[in-house]
Formats: C-alpha cells, sequence, structure tokens
C-alpha cells in the first residue's frame, strides 16, 4: 500500500500529471470560440463576412489580457486563477446551451461566448505563468513540444469530435440545428467541470507560483500602513500601479529599440497567412460546390480536418520541440519560417481541383497542418525567450496578446475578401502574402544557445 502511495505521490509532483490536461484545458475554449462557433453560426445561416467579422472579434480578450495580466501576477497563485477560470468556463458554456434556443439567440451566444474569451485568455496568463515558474530553461524547451502537443488534441476534439458529434445529432433529431448544437455546449460544462475537480486536487501547489509576488511583499512594506481596511486597499492599489509600470517599461527596454521593433513586427506578422486562412478553411471545405466549398459534411470535416489535419499539427509541434531542444530556436528558425507559410499552396490547389476524394482531401490538410505545427514552435519559444527574466508571466502574456492582435485584425477582414474574390482568388493572394513572413523573420535576433540542453540538466 504504501508503494502505490509513493508511486501516486511521484506521480502528482511531475510535470506529465498536469501538463497535458492543463494545455487541454487552454486549447479547448480557444478552438470553441474560434473555430466550432464558425461552424455553428455557419450551419445557422450566417454569411462568412459576418461569420469573420464577428467571431474574430471574440478574440479581443486574448489581444488585451496583458492590460490585466499584473492581476495575476500581484494576487493569489497562478494555480489559485487556473481553477478559478476553469470553473468560470464550465459556466459559460452552461449559458450558451441555455440561449442557443432562445429568441435572442445570436446576441446571448455572443455574450457567454465573451464571457468564455474572457476566461479563456486569464487562464492562459495564469497557466503560462505556472507552466514557466514550475519549469527551468530546458525543460520548458523540451515540454513545449509536449503542451503544444496536448493544446492540439484539444483542436482535435473540439474539429474532429464535437462538430461530427452535433453532425450526428442533427440527423437523429433531424436538423434541430439550435438543439443539438445546445446538447453539445451541455456536455462541454460537465467536462470542465472534471477537469476543475481533477486540477484541483492533482496540480501542484508550491509556493513557486508566488515567486513574482514577492516583490508585492517588498512594496506593501515601504508604502503607507495602517489597521485599518482603507490602508489595505490603497496599498495594494499602489503596489499594482507601481508593478505594472516597471513591467511594461522593462518590456520595451529589455533589449534595443531597434530589436524590440523588429520583435513586435514578428510577433504581428509572423502567422499573417494563416490568420487570413483560419476562418475561411472551415467554410471552404464544409460550403456546398454551388458556393465554392467543398461540400464536406460535419462527419467528413471531423475526419478530413478535425483529425488527419490536426495529427499533422500535433506531429509537427512535436518536431518542433525536439528540433528546438536539441539544436536551439535559431538553428531551425527558417526551416520552420518555410514549414508554416509553403504548406499553404495546398488550398490554392484544392481551390482549383475540386477533389471529391476524402482521403486526398486529407493528405492535403495533413500536409498543410504538419508544416504550421512545425513552424509555430518557432513563434512560441521566441515569445519564451523575449519573456525572460522579472515579469516573465506578464511579459509572455504581452507577446501573446501582440500575436493574437495579428491574428484578429485579418481574420476581420478574411470573409470580406473571401465574398469579394471567391476562394481560388482568396487563396491565391494568401499565398502572395508569405512574404511578410519571410521579411519579418529576416530581422529577429535569437540568441543560438537558446533551447539548447544545458549540461547537468535530465
Amino acid at each position: 500500500m504504501s508503494e502505490t502511495n509513493t508511486g501516486w505521490q511521484h506521480y502528482r509532483k511531475s510535470p506529465w500529471s498536469w501538463i497535458p490536461t492543463l494545455y487541454v484545458a487552454e486549447g479547448l475554449p480557444n478552438v470553441i470560440v474560434m473555430t466550432v462557433a464558425v461552424v455553428m453560426y455557419m450551419q445557422l445561416g450566417m454569411s462568412d463576412t459576418d461569420i469573420a467579422l464577428y467571431t474574430s472579434w471574440l478574440g479581443l480578450p486574448w489581444v488585451i489580457k496583458p492590460f490585466w495580466s499584473p492581476f495575476v501576477d500581484l494576487y493569489k497563485t497562478k494555480r489559485w486563477w487556473v481553477l478559478a477560470m476553469q470553473a468560470l468556463l464550465g459556466s459559460s458554456l452552461a449559458g450558451v446551451a441555455f440561449t442557443l434556443n432562445a429568441s435572442f439567440w445570436f446576441q446571448g451566444t455572443m455574450a457567454f461566448f465573451f464571457l468564455m474569451a474572457f476566461s479563456s485568455a486569464t487562464h492562459d496568463i495564469a497557466a503560462d505563468g505556472y507552466y514557466m515558474l514550475e519549469l527551468d530553461e530546458h525543460q520548458q524547451a523540451w515540454f513545449v513540444g509536449i503542451r503544444n502537443t496536448f493544446y492540439r488534441l484539444a483542436v482535435i476534439f473540439g474539429n474532429g469530435v464535437l462538430i461530427p458529434l452535433a453532425g450526428m445529432l442533427q440527423l437523429v433529431f433531424r436538423n434541430e440545428l439550435a438543439f443539438t448544437w445546445s446538447i453539445v455546449f451541455y456536455g462541454l460544462a460537465g467536462l470542465f467541470l472534471a477537469v476543475w475537480l481533477y486540477h484541483a486536487y492533482i496540480m501542484p501547489n508550491s509556493e513557486k507560483g508566488n515567486e513574482e509576488c514577492g516583490a508585492e511583499n517588498v512594496e506593501f512594506a515601504t508604502a503607507p500602513q495602517d489597521n485599518t481596511s482603507n490602508a489595505v486597499a490603497n496599498s495594494k492599489l499602489y503596489t499594482l500601479n507601481s508593478q505594472l509600470k516597471e513591467a511594461l517599461q522593462s518590456f520595451f527596454t529589455k533589449f534595443p529599440l531597434r530589436e524590440t521593433v523588429f520583435a513586435m513586427l514578428f510577433l504581428l506578422f509572423y502567422r499573417f497567412p494563416e490568420a487570413l486562412l483560419t476562418k475561411m478553411c472551415a467554410t471552404f471545405l464544409m460550403r456546398p460546390g454551388s458556393e465554392g466549398g467543398l461540400g464536406l459534411s460535419p462527419q467528413e470535416f471531423g475526419l478530413a480536418s478535425g483529425t488527419v489535419g490536426l495529427i499533422g499539427l500535433t506531429l509537427g509541434g512535436i518536431l518542433g520541440g525536439i528540433l528546438a531542444s536539441r539544436d536551439g530556436l535559431k538553428r531551425w528558425l527558417w526551416p520552420m519560417v518555410c514549414a508554416i507559410t509553403l504548406p499553404d499552396i495546398v488550398y490554392v490547389y484544392m481551390s482549383f481541383a475540386m477533389p471529391s476524394n476524402l482521403w486526398l482531401i486529407s493528405l492535403c490538410l495533413f500536409i498543410e497542418q504538419f508544416g504550421y505545427g512545425l513552424g509555430f514552435t518557432a513563434l512560441t519559444l521566441y515569445m519564451l525567450y523575449f519573456s525572460m527574466g522579472q515579469f516573465k508571466t506578464s511579459h509572455y502574456a504581452i507577446c501573446t496578446g501582440i500575436s493574437y492582435l495579428g491574428l484578429m485584425l485579418p481574420g476581420m477582414l478574411s470573409g470580406y475578401m473571401k465574398d469579394s474574390m471567391g476562394y481560388r482568388s482568396f487563396f491565391l493572394v494568401v499565398m502572395g502574402l508569405c512574404v511578410i513572413t519571410f521579411a519579418v523573420a529576416a530581422f529577429v535576433r535569437i540568441d543560438p544557445e537558446f533551447g539548447k540542453k544545458k549540461k547537468g540538466n535530465n
């Protein structure tokens, strides 16, 4: 019995016990808001222009999350924030399910999707901060492929299970679209309750979660204090303002101005072609042939894009983490740039050839997604690299906010562009714009040793 308990305690202390489920919980709300919502609104009769515009707005919380990331640094622990946001995510999923059958279904679902996005963005801050504080630099580089893998598995679940499940329920309930989607979202609410309970028990409750809050106690010692609640509140406000100013100032001054400008451009434009593709991929695959799409059913979409394609994404992410941890990010930057851009050509091919063979479509999606998974590793590691030092949680949140802005703004225009020129011309334009990714990657500076395994690390 004691051996069993010892083994269980060892499992609880291992990063393997919480990294996989933590990044499933981080990825699932994102894919629900950004992809599952696209398919749901398309089935409920919205145009591509409206879908791209409104669902891109849902990305706003990820863009502006740096503004409240200091609260996550200063109040409570990263673990507390993770658990609180997971409970709120479960509530917002139940809210979407409840309002889908109401007369105000669009306004209601959008409101709860925004709550979900806000909770998920805050969860991202806490989860990434917890990850960086619990692991050393080499472990971060090694586990980046693992965390991206389980993040992508959440995406596979969203696209490869939830969308086909909705399609099967629509067959059972004779195309009662709103009702079937509400069943799916009630199930998701229950799933997040289970994840919340698991993490409440399994995630290490160490003091590491308070390391970046150490400055809070120092500031309190120097700020005016007495025994009244007002003095305590003023002291916390004093600390917050001080820490926020210091975090923002250090973010933009930790490197020379020229290097900082190129870093911001890299974060903003590295995924520019992918930002245009993201919203229109799903509609291209599922719109009927009369509208220029391939006409896949939800079940076929789940297999081709949500399963085969995302397996490619997962394998690409694993390979990227292995290569970067072995040779460093700088060594593999240009292969990763090529990987995230050039495979987009498969959409040009499909828009002209209009293949009907599901396995051929799946192979095309596998190639494109494998490249994206490999190339995305460069962005993830670069954000970790730029965030090193004090206030790493806040700095990483700023980096991801800038990166999400680079997804949000092109995504808002993608539906209008597609509706104006059609899928074929749209995909050709996307390929031409891949030159932007090459341009911004040419000027970033990276320490050649970053990410490499150091002697003494296991």
